[in-house]
């Protein structure tokens, strides 16, 4: 997929003396802000070992730290070597997959990269199974071969026309045998790798509060680094956040800002901020625990996704923001189709209430919305007080809603404590896949029990056959269609993305790509007197 041009929405002068006098960094440090929190639990002890990390907070820390042997190139598009020299298919049916490392590869404390390491780190995160489902990336890899120090071979189940963009992702990043044990995570904060930068953990308890990455000196790849060192600030809320750019604390945000911010960044000609507007990828999404007896039968699915008004949700929360979704697949990737307006239409009550009627659904049908706003934003909970009130007023529905935290949320979703709940995906690459795959196949993110033959043993294997997407386009489209119908999940909205920096930030149009991976080594800063 091409990435569409940025957006430049400039918001204020050049005030080079007053960020001067609040305090900007002039000695070439620059700082990030973020409102993401990583945090190590009793649950999950590890929370950036790329054998277990599965969220785009933790990712954001491995991909300045772990290299992969495939990237996602600056503009977007299909991967290229990265750790790797070269790869490629060397067979018709797209299942052996081989890659040779580039001369000199060492990891930052000077050990040579060599084959080896790359099965260990590969066939490592296969081992361990994590909780957090991130192992099921690799999960069409049968064996892994090398021959020599230089040459990986990767022989597939199955063909996978994704397994390029899968090499791109941190469980696929490469660690060092002597650190990493081979059958156990590694607790904490602390990552070695081979990538651009050292990570130094600056922790508050069990809470990251701060990354300094550092240039990393032996850093062999095809990334450009343009700074030597920044600095990841983990914000408590999206207002301090804002405080810390206008005083001149950070210098520039990234994820999650407000709606509300974002509008009053865009409108202040006054201000001292640029703030830059890009296409994203995430989506929004209700998933469903299919084992509930409140939501077990199909017909109140279906009643839901007849009786919510995306226009309405967007329009008040998010504005020009977000867009709705009427699929799983966001727009804008191949494959892509509208099924949920396609089978639903405009919401409708009084179609929503034959579906239940039809089933023999008493109502009101007593449901429990559960969602998190630390993770997700503040706006979240406006948004799930606006769903409540839509199906509330449909009078089919009696809806409670309730926060948690990202940390008590997760888990319990996980273990299938919660009937409804809203989620966000970050694509792990932009592919309509990693967009069904991940929530319709085994072992799949959500941990639900929903399964459908057909997507599992014919639609996704015979989709992953087309090196040119587009040929996929049929399955990919049934899939969706099976989705709108059984609604296991029902998206919501497709958002953009935002970074607001001071002035003499340079390369913030690509500090995050379409996915919201954070590609910190874009920056780079004028130092002003």
């Amino acid at each position: 997929m091409n990435r569409k041009p940025p957006i430049y929405l400039v918001v204020a002068g050049l005030l080079t003396t007053a960020l001067t006098a609040c305090g900007v960094p002039a000695d070439g440090v620059i700082a990030v802000g973020t409102t993401d929190t990583i945090t190590a639990t009793k649950g999950a002890p590890a929370p950036i070992d790329p054998a277990f990390a599965y969220d785009i907070g933790n990712w954001n820390i491995l991909r300045q730290t772990v290299q992969t042997l495939m990237i996602q190139p600056r503009g977007e598009g299909e991967p290229v070597p990265e750790a790797a020299q070269s790869c490629g298919f060397t067979d018709s049916s797209n299942q052996r997959y081989a890659c040779i490392l580039r001369k000199g590869l060492q990891f930052a404390n000077g050990d040579p990269v060599t084959a080896s390491d790359v099965k260990y780190s590969i066939d490592r995160a296969r081992g361990l199974k994590a909780d957090s489902g991130v192992f099921a990336l690799l999960s069409t890899i049968d064996t892994v071969e090398i021959q020599g120090d230089r040459k990986i071979i990767f022989h597939l189940k199955a063909a996978d026309a994704t397994f390029p963009f899968k090499l791109t992702t941190p469980v696929a990043g490469i660690v060092d045998p002597e650190i990493y044990d081979k059958k156990r995570l590694r607790d904490g904060f602390e990552v070695d790798g081979s990538g651009p930068y050292i990570l130094k953990a600056e922790v508050d308890g069990d809470t990251l509060t701060s990354a300094v990455f550092t240039k990393n000196p032996h850093y062999r790849g095809s990334r450009k680094v343009n700074n030597d060192k920044v600095e990841l600030r983990s914000f408590d809320d999206a207002d301090k956040m804002e405080t810390a750019l206008h005083e001149g604390d950070i210098d520039l945000t990234t994820r999650t800002m407000s709606p509300a911010q974002i509008q009053r960044l865009a409108a202040d000609s006054d201000d001292d901020v640029d703030l830059v507007e890009m296409a994203g990828l995430e989506i929004r999404y209700l998933a469903f625990n299919i084992d509930a007896p409140s939501v077990k039968s199909k017909a109140v699915r279906q009643a839901v996704a007849q009786v919510i008004d995306r226009g309405e949700l967007v329009t008040r929360v998010y504005d020009s923001q977000a867009k709705p979704l009427y699929s799983l697949v966001a727009a804008g990737i191949t494959g892509h189709s509208n099924s949920f307006f396609n089978k639903y239409g405009d919401p409708d009550v009084d179609k929503a209430k034959s579906l239940l009627e039809r089933a023999g659904i008493s109502t009101p049908v007593k449901l429990t919305l559960h969602f998190t706003a630390d993770h997700y934003g503040p706006a979240t909970k406006t948004e799930f007080g606006i769903l409540e009130k839509q199906l509330d007023n449909s009078g089919l529905f009696e809806v409670e809603i309730k926060s948690h935290r990202w940390t008590t949320f997760r888990p319990a979703a996980k273990r299938g404590e919660y009937e409804v709940y809203g989620m966000g995906w970050f694509p792990d690459f932009p592919d309509a896949d990693n967009y069904l795959a991940p929530f319709l196949d085994k072992d799949n993110f959500l941990g639900s029990s929903y399964t459908s033959r057909t997507i599992r043993d014919t639609l996704i294997p015979n989709s992953r056959w087309a090196t040119t997407r587009s040929l996929a386009s049929l399955q990919l489209l049934h899939i969706q269609d099976i989705v709108a119908n059984d609604v296991p999940v029902l998206p919501l909205w497709q958002g953009k993305l935002y970074v607001a920096a001071n002035e003499g930030v340079t390369g913030t149009a690509y500090v995050l790509n379409s996915s919201s991976s954070l590609q910190l080594w874009e920056l780079s800063k004028s130092v002003r007197g």
